[in-house]
């Protein structure tokens, strides 16, 4: 593979990675979901790459950022739904208590979310 193919590919690479995150945020899951085919087409083929030449390093070094930025995305994203499936998973009714004090289990459901309809 040449200098001008490897870097054409890590050009095409970091724009598909920016546009990744791009759909993302605009929650455009299936032109996201095309971004993400392309990228791995292309990391396969660089997967053969051994040695990056020096003028490329720097748009590597992008590639990496860009990626972690990425990556950070997604894992606060995931945090911010699990943290809202779980509170709309909590009891509303708070626990009541017997006549020495023990917790007594509330008669009413009381989820914001049962699963029933």
């Amino acid at each position: 593979m040449n200098t001008a193919t490897t870097h054409d590919y890590l050009v095409r690479l970091r724009d598909l990675i920016i546009y990744e995150r791009e759909c993302a945020k605009a929650l455009d899951m299936e032109k996201m979901i095309e971004a993400m085919r392309a990228k791995e087409e292309i990391v396969k083929v660089l997967a053969h790459v051994r040695n990056i030449p020096e003028e490329d390093r720097p748009i590597a070094a992008e590639i990496r950022a860009e990626n972690r930025r990425n990556a950070f995305l997604f894992k606060s994203t995931l945090g911010w739904i699990r943290q809202t499936m779980e509170f709309f998973g909590q009891k509303t009714v708070p626990s009541t208590y017997s006549a020495r004090g023990y917790s007594v289990a509330s008669q009413v459901n009381g989820r914001l979310l049962s699963g029933r309809i």
